[in-house]
């Protein structure tokens, strides 16, 4: 009913840039917010970034702000991640995850998940 396909992954080099994007479908998709989330080698998923839908208002963690910038596109339903200064620890598989509610703001839980997209950034 309500899908999330990511896209924009790929091999870069420390110090490089990135955009993912994330597209929302489906005809009863609303949501809260958007966010994004990523799971590197032998460690567990974490909060990466989400925005507020309606007002557009984000949240970061902490390891990427000043690096990391989300937006979103109300009109296509698509969230974007502009990953800039990556590093070699950013290697990850980025995940795209909706909200539906506003409970607990912009931490958890979503309640929908795309099948990631994934990010390698070599030394």
């Amino acid at each position: 009913q309500v899908q999330l396909v990511e896209s924009g992954g790929g091999l870069v080099q420390a110090g490089g840039s990135l955009r993912l994007s994330c597209a929302a479908s489906g005809r009863s998709f609303s949501a809260y917010a958007m966010g994004w989330f990523r799971q590197g080698p032998g460690k567990e998923r974490e909060f990466v970034a989400a925005i507020t839908w309606s007002s557009g208002y984000p949240g970061y963690a902490d390891s990427v702000k000043g690096r990391f910038t989300i937006s979103r596109d109300n009109a296509k339903n698509t969230v974007y991640l502009q990953m800039n200064t990556l590093k070699p620890e950013d290697t990850a598989v980025y995940y795209c995850a909706a909200k539906k509610k506003h409970y607990s703001g912009l931490l958890g839980p979503y309640d929908y998940w795309g099948q990631g997209t994934q990010v390698t950034v070599s030394s």
